[in-house]
């Protein structure tokens, strides 16, 4: 070898003819390792992971490095995407609240939708030069907004906080009336001025909100109650947010809309702590959201802002009044309607971005031709639109995550209610059947507090006998299925297996031992006519433990109660877990979005009133007044079979006992059979069974001999 061939330069071997990448296993890997280390890279530089995605799709698209060729998928998963956030906006928005606030709803919707529309429409035809046509076209582009900053919101746990249920339902409003301006535009260019486009219009909108509000709440029930298999519910829920899409594009709307819609329907039967709303905000945010992201940044060509003074001056005037305009309106709604600055950051930063709604109005303008023969959108407003995106989703972003972490720092500085700070919740759920096993699972997490974010413990006891080691095999199945379960709503479980004699004694030394505070149990399946309605343990566990005992039979699936109604004995309110059942029930019915009537003495009325009023003002409680226990057969008539009918019970020997409670089990037996059933025994005063002395009783049993006499006589 020459010696001039040791010092000859290496050749940097041409790889641009791989570029643009087009097979669709390789384009799904990058983007895969786009939505993988986006969020680490852009957690390190403290920059919001939205943007890093946008960022992304900007590098690896045609206008950056061109390393991914767009294809079908983006249009796809990025039509799917935008689909998925306004249906997760739908479907964890506060239906109470915004029914107690309609009217803040109504005036920040048409102040955010009249002051953009009204700016854009004046800097469009005096500052740009644009016909009135395509002033219009850019008022409604800048009006309407999308929540792209929403998926940082669900990051911080404040999808209920005010100020964003106020942006969700505004952004709706605003979105709403744009779309109608915007088919108002596409309507006068393709002659349907007259009378009868407006009336088939109008007519078509009427037929798709009611279907959407009568038929499919009914659809729904009807499959919930018939199906339970996770991956159905799953696809089913799939299906309605696509079906109502289409409709809704069918009727002249956008499908973001029906998406929305979508949302607000299904909002009262999947629970915000269920497994399913899990699942659903699982998949959105780890797929469908970041690929819509992504292909969002690859439309944005950034070298258009040095292609001259014109185009810099069309995406100066729609960032400037974009952002300012939607500013004013989120500034002035939280002054008038006197709520902190922070509120107003939020606002601000969900109503700041546009991406959806813009991309598909300007896509509308696109293929709408001037009598001159030119097209409505040219292509100065096209990059100015794409630029805006970018400038407003960076906007939007830092604001919504420094607001989130505000509002956080702020309520955790607030001192904490006593009963709050004090809450020893530590449930215990003893599971005997797989039948019974999914809906006390699903119950304890809807009871449960979120923000003490403990876990559950699973227990399972079965008998000292021959059998032994073939029912302890199946009950470590059953609590392996129970954990599954709670693991997929992200509750942890710890269970527990063991060996007893006596059922109830096993209960009771893993409740020590645990140091539990209440338990949440299934209700004796009686197998024959002569069987027990208690079983052969549960009398025995009320009598030796003081704490509550919540013993419930759920003949549906939760999410499809409509009603919660509870009966309440006289002289509750002296007992010292009043107030841990009322928090239970208020925060079961606040879960699932259902109405809860509570019948019982004024007095106790009134104490309940105030309790949830203070804690928990988003219920929708009412009040029955029932003068007499014996009127309890009577509530039959107002308990239908999808309502859940809980009845508050007393131990023998404690303040609110009463000796009616002794014929408790043949009333629900013949009046209340259909329905859901629960029975709590609450916390109440007693002495500790382990202190007890010999002249103590050491069992009491829940019927009296002169009860049974009394039956015999009646029997015969």
């Amino acid at each position: 070898m020459h010696e001039y061939e040791l010092f000859r330069p290496m050749t940097i071997p041409d790889i641009s003819h791989y570029f643009p990448i087009t097979d669709p296993t390789l384009i799904f890997f990058v983007v895969l390792c786009i939505i993988l280390f986006a969020p680490i890279v852009m957690g390190r530089l403290r920059i919001p992971h939205i943007i890093g995605m946008v960022l992304a799709g900007v590098a690896v698209g045609r206008y950056g490095f061109n390393i991914l060729e767009r294809d079908s998928s983006f249009e796809l998963f990025g039509k799917v995407g935008v689909l998925y956030i306004m249906f997760l906006a739908g479907l964890e928005m506060n239906l109470k609240d915004i029914m107690r606030r309609k009217l803040q709803f109504m005036i920040f919707g048409l102040l955010t939708f009249a002051v953009p529309f009204v700016m854009a429409y004046g800097a469009g035809v005096w500052l740009l030069g644009y016909s009135p046509e395509a002033s219009l076209l850019l008022s409604c582009i800048l009006a309407a907004n999308t929540l792209i900053a929403y998926p940082i919101v669900c990051r911080y746990g404040l999808q209920k906080h005010s100020s964003v249920a106020l942006s969700v339902g505004s952004s709706m409003i605003a979105l709403s009336l744009s779309l109608l301006v915007l088919a108002a535009i596409v309507g006068a260019h393709e002659g349907g001025t007259d009378i009868g486009f407006w009336v088939l219009f109008v007519g078509k909108v009427v037929l798709f909100c009611a279907c959407s509000s009568v038929v499919l709440p009914r659809m729904t029930r009807w499959f919930f109650n018939r199906y339970s298999d996770s991956v159905m519910l799953y696809i089913y829920v799939l299906s309605v947010l696509f079906l109502s899409a289409a409709a809704a594009e069918m009727c002249g709307l956008e499908g973001i809309f029906g998406a929305f819609t979508a949302g607000l329907t299904l909002n009262r039967f999947i629970p915000s702590v269920s497994p399913l709303m899990n699942r659903i905000e699982f998949v959105g945010n780890a797929l469908f959201i970041p690929y819509f992201l992504i292909g969002v940044g690859m439309l944005i060509n950034i070298r258009v802002l040095f292609h001259g003074w014109d185009t810099l001056w069309v995406v100066f005037c729609m960032v400037v009044i974009g952002t300012l305009s939607k500013a004013i309106a989120a500034y002035a709604s939280c002054i008038f309607f006197r709520r902190p600055l922070l509120a107003g950051h939020m606002m601000f930063g969900l109503t700041e971005a546009h991406a959806a709604g813009g991309i598909a109005m300007t896509m509308v303008g696109m293929n709408l031709r001037m009598d001159d023969g030119s097209y409505l959108v040219d292509v100065n407003m096209l990059n100015g639109v794409v630029m805006m995106i970018l400038f407003t989703c960076i906007i939007s972003s830092f604001v919504v995550e420094n607001s989130a972490r505000a509002i956080l720092l702020r309520e955790k500085m607030q001192p904490e209610e006593p009963a709050k700070a004090g809450d020893d919740e530590k449930i215990l759920l003893p599971l005997q059947h797989a039948e019974t096993a999914d809906a006390l699972v699903h119950l304890a997490i809807l009871m449960r507090n979120k923000k003490l974010n403990r876990g559950l413990i699973g227990l399972n006891v079965v008998y000292d006998d021959i059998y032994s080691g073939r029912n302890q095999t199946a009950g470590r199945k059953l609590l392996e299925h129970a954990e599954a379960v709670a693991g997929s709503a992200d509750v942890r479980m710890q269970t527990q297996s063991r060996l007893a004699i006596n059922i109830a004694n096993g209960i009771k030394h893993a409740f020590k031992e645990n140091d539990a505070s209440e338990i949440i149990m299934g209700m004796h399946r009686r197998t024959d006519p002569a069987d027990s309605f208690w079983g052969a343990y549960t009398q025995g566990l009320i009598a030796e433990i003081n704490r509550q005992i919540m013993i419930c039979r759920v003949v549906r699936p939760l999410n499809t109660i409509r009603r919660i109604q509870v009966a309440v004995p006289s002289r509750v309110e002296f007992e010292p877990g009043f107030y841990r059942w009322t928090e239970r029930l208020a925060r079961l019915a606040d879960n699932l979005s259902c109405r809860i009537v509570f019948h019982g003495r004024q007095d106790t009325m009134d104490l309940i009133n105030e309790y949830i009023q203070n804690r928990h003002p988003e219920v929708r409680a009412e009040y029955s007044v029932m003068h007499h226990w014996k009127d309890l057969i009577q509530l039959s008539r107002e308990v239908n079979a999808d309502h859940l009918f809980v009845v508050v019970t007393a131990r023998q020997g404690t303040v609110s006992y009463k000796p009616a409670f002794e014929y408790l089990p043949e009333e629900l037996s013949a009046a209340f059979s259909d329905c859901s059933l629960m029975l709590i025994y609450p916390d109440q005063n007693g002495q500790s069974q382990d202190v007890m002395t010999f002249t103590a009783p050491q069992r009491q049993e829940h019927e009296s001999a002169y009860a049974s006499l009394m039956k015999i006589i009646k029997r015969h």
